[in-house]
């Protein structure tokens, strides 16, 4: 069907009368003018996609009228206009992507034809880590064991860049995904198949809100979304509530971005922004750059929000000029962005949209201050951060508490490191990492870094040989600056070497620390410090030794470091005493924002944009040594134990099915309520006694060569194994934590994946009985395709997370709600009958089906297909089937 809207399409230069846009403005609907910013792209999109199937006039109209319809939970179609993935979560995408063209080949169609049709780009930025530190050759070293331990997955990938089109791969050592998207892969306003429109991303990490501060919409999704909207089709979101944050004043001469972000993300949290956008405006907006900017929208998972907007304005139009991007385009995406009224003002008060709720922050009441020792929002101003940590060493076991005993408290262990006696004590830094896309991409806190270095220096300071230092940039434009501004040798004097391009420590790639200090942290059973410029520090993240992790920006990050410990007060103790005997304060070598700025304006210049991005593809030496197969369709290796062909698509025909009956289905698992997706999709570390650990086993792999569930994402069998694998998992069934269930049959007490093969083997449909909130956490593919492989073929609860029941529909799984007011307890349900589930062959969205229980009993719930679109996939067997047969015929 053609767009209903077509009517409002006008060229955006009368003398390119090919190049077109959708002209909101002509809609003449005085609700427009009032719409906050975030949500006009929603309806943007809307407009553009209009067909009547996926996106109906219903929708646009709904988006409209926002200001009624935020409070309805009204869900709404979105499609993004690309993707973004980076490499953990992009290989099991290219693995299904490479299978659906295997499916398509013996449908008969044409492979070549299953490509992206969204733009995918994948950053390859999550594999790298710390091994090596303090040494000139630390980025190489780090570089050749990323490779000699993954090499398998990045052929893989570099053979997807090649097969695919519509997908690029940005090679390892280029940067961190977030960055590379601010400062080279985003457009701002897409210019693709004759028209202009907003530009908005999705991807498979939470923070690919970074690029919000841009004026690009975009949040973190799961696999199984992401690869939905590369296949063209919308994601299904709640219409968000908008709150309005307005910023007033100027920040203080000796605050940074950092500190700025740790504030707002304490002050969010206790606001309560769960589920819905945030959307940045007044006059304090115009004084924070567009890195600041970005900043700010980078911690937006830590507070809760979906995304963290600031719109458009020409301070991110001077963005894109300093970044190198076409100066003709960028004033393409100005004209288009004044002609549908998203360029914004954030002087201008008139241009104020509606919001659900406003609150406020002065810029000027910013302090210096860190967040820590184990959450993100627990902002500590730095002139308390000595009082705070020795208050959390003694209070009670907890997110501000280790339960020290106090007699402890100032326990002192001695230790040799390279030849020479140290101390280590509560509080003692043992790791400081200038790291993560949340801070390195930000020249004004990575440039005062250095020039705090070049005067510590100066001034005889030392950053003792023990502590594990490292400078993980986010993109080779970092380097290049602080090099060519002359800081880059003082920060290697004090042990800040380049170590990597990627997450690294941010993630828990810290690497390992030496021996003696370990030893000497378990001798005395010491809370150590991590001191990092990340935007996570939950206990266990950052390294298993450092029980205590501060997120801080990258100047606090090296003072501490040259401090050696926490427990230091900045205003009244020196950071050391040089050779000469004076002592050297903080404020004796803290840069003022004014000798930052100019060497910004210096030195952070286009040229270094275009020199870094113009061979970011082609720089890698070892990535184009890589010998990647040039097959359109992708060679398996039977003996691989990372990437494998999944089974999804076994038996695939296009004729569809018929839904049939689910006849006499055995509970696997009965679960309570708020079962996370951590309960139920593989993550973390492979246990030794696990299925997974026996198959790989019987592969002829040691425990050392395990290595994690992530890193074998693409490799459904071990995946499969790990699936409700989780040690805290709580199943009715068993009396006691832990993943294993009953297998009724025969009686016995079985790990979950082994019951489920038993039952598969015998021929027998399972389901899954939950409580409240199923699903709820971050959104994991593999939360919905385990139990696909295991056999599961509905879950019933009394509700579920919005993301999770998407997902679950993606994979053909049936996901069933309790009639309200009932739930397994009314019902008098055991999970100890057999479910048949019968399913009419008329289906409709949300109806009710009849469920038969073999004692006798009958009852009803809800089938939550919500939307005619879900229901076409479901009568497919997933998106995937759906995408295939669409494909093949």
């Amino acid at each position: 069907m053609s767009n209903p809207f077509v009517r409002i399409v006008e060229p955006l230069d009368p003398k390119q009368p090919l190049k077109k846009f959708f002209n909101l403005s002509k809609l003449e609907d005085v609700r427009y003018a009032c719409l906050p910013f975030s949500i006009r792209v929603l309806l943007e999109a809307a407009i553009r996609n209009c067909d009547e199937f996926l996106v109906k006039k219903e929708d646009v109209e709904n988006i409209l009228n926002w200001k009624v319809v935020q409070h309805k939970n009204v869900e709404v179609p979105f499609k993004p206009a690309r993707v973004i993935l980076q490499d953990f979560t992009g290989v099991p995408a290219v693995v299904d992507f490479a299978a659906m063209r295997d499916a398509v080949k013996k449908l008969g169609g044409d492979p070549e034809k299953i490509n992206p049709i969204c733009p995918a780009d994948l950053v390859i930025d999550h594999s790298i880590q710390v091994d090596f530190n303090r040494r000139s050759d630390s980025l190489q070293k780090n570089q050749d064991l990323e490779f000699e331990r993954n090499k398998e997955r990045f052929e893989f990938l570099k053979w997807g860049s090649q097969a695919f089109k519509n997908m690029r791969i940005i090679p390892p050592g280029s940067g961190i995904i977030h960055q590379v998207n601010l400062e080279y892969l985003a457009r701002v306003v897409m210019d693709q198949d004759g028209y202009y429109y907003p530009d908005s991303v999705v991807g498979t990490d939470s923070h690919t809100t970074m690029i919000d501060g841009l004026g690009v919409l975009g949040w973190g999704v799961g696999g199984i979304e992401a690869e939905a909207v590369m296949l063209g089709q919308p994601i299904s979101m709640v219409l968000p509530e908008v709150v309005g944050y307005k910023l007033l004043g100027n920040p203080q001469p000796l605050v940074t971005s950092t500190d700025i972000v740790l504030t707002i993300t304490k002050h969010l949290r206790q606001v309560g922004v769960v589920g819905k956008f945030v959307e940045f405006f007044g006059p304090g907006v115009a004084q924070l750059s567009i890195a600041d900017r970005a900043t700010i929208a980078n911690m937006c998972p830590e507070y809760g929000a979906t995304a963290a907007y600031f719109p458009v304005d020409d301070i991110s139009i001077g963005y894109l000029i300093q970044t190198g991007r076409d100066k003709g385009k960028v004033m393409c995406t100005k004209k288009y962005l004044e002609a549908v009224g998203m360029l914004r003002d954030f002087k201008n008060s008139s241009q104020d949209p509606d919001f659900t709720q406003v609150v406020e922050l002065d810029l000027h009441t910013v302090v210096p201050c860190c967040s820590g020792p184990k959450r993100p929002q627990d902002k500590v101003a730095v002139s308390d951060m000595k009082k705070d940590f020795e208050t959390c060493l003694g209070a009670k076991q907890g997110f501000k508490g280790f339960q020290i005993a106090p007699d402890r408290h100032n326990t002192i262990v001695k230790f040799n490191f390279e030849g020479c006696d140290f101390e280590l004590a509560h509080g003692s830094v043992v790791i400081a990492a200038i790291t993560s896309c949340t801070n390195t991409s930000n020249p004004s806190v990575m440039l005062g870094a250095g020039l705090l270095a070049k005067k510590a220096v100066e001034a005889g300071l030392t950053v003792k040989p023990y502590i594990k230092t490292s400078l993980s940039p986010g993109s080779g434009v970092v380097t290049y600056y602080l090099r060519e501004s002359g800081v880059m040798s003082y920060l290697s004097q004090l042990g800040f070497d380049v170590v990597g391009y990627g997450c690294m420590t941010c993630i828990g790639n810290s690497g390992p620390l030496p021996e003696s200090v370990v030893e000497a942290i378990t001798q005395g059973d010491l809370v150590a410090v991590g001191v990092l410029s990340g935007n996570r520090n939950f206990e266990g993240r950052v390294h298993p030794n450092t029980r205590a992790n501060y997120l801080a920006s990258p100047l606090l990050v090296i003072a501490y470091a040259i401090a050696g410990t926490i427990r230091i007060d900045f205003e009244k103790e020196p950071l050391g005493i040089n050779a000469s005997g004076k002592k050297i304060f903080l404020k004796d070598i803290w840069p003022t924002r004014n000798e930052i700025q100019v060497v910004e304006r210096q030195f952070v210049i286009p040229g270094m944009f275009k020199e870094v991005y113009q061979k970011i593809e082609t720089v890698n030496e070892s990535w184009n040594a890589l010998d990647a197969p040039s097959d359109k369709l992708y060679t398996w290796n039977p003996k691989s134990t990372y990437i494998k062909s999944p089974p999804f698509f076994d038996g695939l025909t296009l004729a569809l099915q018929t839904p049939k009956t689910i006849e006499d289905a055995y509970v696997l698992l009965s679960f309570g309520d708020s079962v996370t997706t951590d309960h139920i999709s593989p993550a973390g570390n492979i246990a030794r006694n696990s299925p997974a650990a026996r198959y790989l086993t019987s592969r002829g792999l040691t425990p050392r060569e395990f290595n994690s569930y992530g890193s074998r994402r693409g490799n459904d069998a071990v995946m499969a194994r790990g699936t409700f694998a989780n040690i805290r998992l709580v199943n009715k069934f068993i009396d006691k934590q832990g993943p294993q269930t009953v297998h009724f049959p025969s009686g016995e007490t079985l790990d979950v994946f082994d019951a489920a093969e038993r039952y598969k083997q015998a021929g027998h449909p399972l389901i899954v009985l939950a409580g409240k909130e199923y699903g709820a956490g971050s959104s994991r593919d593999w939360a919905a395709k385990g139990p696909f492989l295991l056999g599961v073929k509905a879950v019933l609860a009394e509700s579920y997370e919005r993301i999770h029941r998407s997902n679950l529909v993606g994979m053909g799984v049936i996901p069933l709600q309790y009639l309200p007011g009932e739930d397994a307890g009314t019902l008098g349900l055991t999970g100890r009958e057999r479910y048949t589930i019968i399913i009419p062959e008329k289906l409709k969205p949300q109806m009710n089906i009849q469920i038969k229980l073999d004692t006798g009993k009958t009852f009803h719930a809800i089938m939550r297909f919500d939307t005619d679109v879900e229901l076409t996939y479901f009568h497919n067997g997933g998106i995937l089937n759906y995408m295939i047969r669409k494909m093949a015929s």
